[in-house]
């Protein structure tokens, strides 16, 4: 294993300027979802409540953009590699109306028939009539921004992620501002509560779109070729679906998996307390695991720009160290949160949120669960994200991606949930269960070699 550990001189000096304008990224993203449910927080329970319910279809969209982002990537670093800028323009090209397509129906849905929609992910009146408030005006911000994140998920793919970076970080300035301003009426404006973090939303997403747009006209170093960008062409559209909607439904039926969670804390008893747990761990887990999302998208760069440089031998010795190297991370950073989970988060940060006592405990134990599992996540979310997709083997990282979520996580959470009823902790050591067998699974797929796929010279005639 030393050998997989020696590499040509700068690697690490270029997997840490691709990882570390990743993980910012991420962490703009996340820091954000936590300022939203600390403004909101402050509101009460009941509010915090209703905006997580609201937020479980929005999960799944967000996915789904992640979807398009990776599937795209898959085709991107490949064709950077080989400088084939043309093919570029027509996959991002396709990864707009996909994704504009997408968000469009679900803006829609959520703008005109809110109500029974939150309907059918809880069982409180109160909680649902506050979901829909919010969910009413926010479902149109994931239009504008589904564009944003084909257009960053591109530039970062051909190893330029400082993007995403600059174009986040000032829609996550406008947005926490705008919540000020909207959620708690200043500056004049009229309080509007989750409404009002609701508009924030949609307001710092036209912002950072229209930004997205300026610089794609303005930018000398990547030229959108309209002719291309608006008429990818039917051989590009059949790659894009052999190579990046399996990715797309990968992330789509994960996402919906994974809403599945809180839809059966949302029938369990105690839910008002246990959603709002859920919202506070589910934040802390999304920037505590920003570094292992960095670490799965830098590798998906690298070994997708190997494969497209022609440099397929090099490409098993490279994976088997990003794999390495996450596990190594997510053994090292789960042990840190667990003491800054004791001794910071706790008993500081938890007061702030006003917390119930039964709320805090349940969020404690959630996120104790989170953290054990750190190394075997940080593996599974590299190995399957970055590894084997950037290898091109969309269709079996897909298996074993989501087999274990639908075969075992989401039956034991629901047995141990709604039908035996033996408690939140039960339930969240039932949802963690998929990542032992996605080790097992990915670990036997990447020493099969089998994976490394050139998905840039597959011809279609025999199709």
């Amino acid at each position: 294993m030393r050998s997989f550990f020696r590499r040509e001189p700068g690697f690490y000096r270029h997997l840490v300027a691709l990882a570390l304008p990743i993980l910012i990224q991420n962490l703009i993203t996340n820091s954000l979802g936590l300022v939203d449910t600390f403004m909101v927080g402050t509101l009460g329970e009941g509010p915090l409540a209703g905006v997580t319910l609201a937020n479980i279809p929005v999960f799944v969209i967000q996915l789904m953009m992640f979807g398009i982002q990776s599937g795209s990537a898959v085709l991107i670093s490949q064709y950077r590699g080989k400088g084939d800028y043309a093919s570029i323009n027509r996959v991002i090209g396709i990864g707009m109306y996909v994704a504009g397509a997408i968000t469009l129906v679900f803006a829609l849905i959520t703008g005109f028939a809110t109500q029974p929609f939150m309907s059918l992910f809880g069982n409180d009146p109160n909680v649902i009539a506050t979901a829909a408030r919010y969910a009413r005006i926010v479902g149109w911000s994931y239009f504008f921004d589904s564009f944003v994140q084909v257009y960053i998920g591109a530039h970062r793919a051909m190893g330029k992620p400082n993007r995403g970076m600059y174009i986040l970080a000032v829609s996550m300035l406008g947005n926490t501002f705008l919540n000020w301003v909207f959620i708690f009426g200043n500056l004049g404006a009229p309080r509007m509560a989750e409404e009002g973090a609701a508009l924030a939303t949609l307001l710092a997403r036209i912002l950072s779109c229209s930004i997205a747009v300026v610089w794609a006209i303005r930018d000398r170093g990547f030229r959108i070729q309209p002719a291309l960008f608006f008429r990818p062409g039917l051989e590009m559209t059949r790659r894009f679906i052999r190579f990046s909607t399996p990715v797309m439904c990968n992330e789509t039926f994960w996402g919906l998996g994974t809403s599945l969670f809180p839809t059966i804390m949302g029938h369990m008893d105690g839910s008002k307390e246990i959603l709002a747990a859920y919202a506070i761990a589910g934040n802390i887990t999304n920037l505590c695991t920003v570094g292992v999302f960095a670490i799965g998208g830098t590798a998906a760069i690298l070994v997708g720009q190997e494969i497209g440089s022609g440099r397929t031998d090099q490409v098993f010795s490279l994976g088997a160290l990003l794999d390495v190297l996450a596990f190594t991370f997510g053994l090292v950073s789960g042990g840190v949160f667990l003491l800054i989970l004791y001794f910071i988060i706790a008993p500081y940060l938890y007061p702030l949120f006003h917390l119930s006592a039964q709320a805090g405990d349940i969020c404690t134990m959630m996120l104790t669960v989170v953290f054990c599992f750190m190394p075997l996540r940080s593996f599974d979310t590299t190995n399957i994200v970055g590894v084997l997709r950037g290898g091109g083997d969309v269709r079996m990282a897909t298996l074993i991606d989501l087999s274990p979520l639908w075969l075992a996580a989401i039956p034991l959470a629901a047995l141990s949930g709604l039908v035996f009823q033996l408690g939140i902790f039960w339930v969240y050591l039932s949802m963690m269960s998929e990542n032992i067998i996605k080790c097992i699974f990915g670990l036997r797929r990447f020493l099969s070699a089998q994976w490394i796929h050139d998905v840039t010279i597959v011809s279609f005639e025999k199709e």
